[in-house]
């Protein structure tokens, strides 16, 4: 049995842990660090570090957080954020992450995408995707891939751009839905859902946890194979281990 995965999230803004909605309204949530030593002692199953400014700012991702978290957790690390050559993701695994994600130099390239996995393999290369839903009245549900975090539209159908991704190598997919992205109201889990159908690789949902239950319906209502949250765990509404109890009572396979 594959047991599902709670995934905390760090953003990252010039070293420090930071929290937004729809990526604005930025505040400073604490040190990076002390916040994945938290995390890893309450039961995460990964944690995520993405530097949420360095495609915007285009520059790679901060190595020295990446080194110094791995350093005092035990468990995988996913990072990304600037990551746009197979040099980035040799520099990011080096310091210890134990997958790359990519998003925007992906789009632009999609190539990175097979270049990384036949240099690293398939699992450790995780592609990224900010989602934005673009359904018009009368019409099936659709979303656009959105880059540089969040700000630039890009035309390309969501759906359309995982399956390529996949086939490319992509052996996990993040979906971030940028109209949910800290609100708090639950996951886009109709996105979630028909990407899972779309691709046989494992799905993370991600934006708009704010609930026990917002993670419970990410599995049983969207189907994703991990959850990743912030808000919830950051500013303490919810502690990992108690809600691990609380899935498995809900049928959910998670490792207590």
């Amino acid at each position: 049995m594959a047991f599902k995965r709670i995934i905390p999230c760090l953003d990252l803004r010039e070293g420090r842990v930071v929290k937004g909605t729809r990526f604005r309204d930025i505040r400073d949530v604490g040190d990076p660090v002390e916040l994945a030593v938290l995390y890893d002692g309450e039961g995460a199953d990964e944690i995520a570090i993405f530097d949420i400014a360095a495609s915007a700012e285009g520059r790679g991702t901060l190595l020295d957080v990446v080194r110094r978290v791995a350093a005092r957790v035990s468990v995988p690390l996913m990072v990304g954020g600037g990551v746009s050559s197979v040099a980035d993701m040799e520099a990011l695994l080096d310091a210890g992450a134990a997958k790359v994600a990519v998003n925007s130099a992906a789009v632009r390239r999609p190539e990175l995408i097979r270049e990384g996995a036949q240099r690293f393999g398939s699992h450790r290369i995780v592609l990224s995707v900010d989602c934005r839903r673009r359904t018009a009245p009368g019409q099936e549900p659709a979303w656009e891939v959105v880059i540089k975090g969040g700000t630039e539209p890009t035309g390309m159908d969501v759906l359309a751009w995982v399956r390529r991704g996949a086939e490319l190598g992509a052996g996990e997919l993040v979906l971030n839905s940028i109209d949910a992205d800290g609100t708090r109201q639950g996951y886009d889990n109709e996105l979630n859902r028909r990407v899972k159908e779309a691709v046989a690789v494992p799905v993370v949902a991600s934006g708009g946890a704010g609930t026990m239950e917002h993670l419970r319906d990410g599995f049983l209502v969207g189907g994703a194979d991990a959850v990743l949250a912030a808000s919830i765990f950051h500013f303490r509404q919810v502690e990992i281990r108690r809600l691990k109890e609380y899935l498995r009572a809900a049928g959910v396979p998670v490792r207590l």
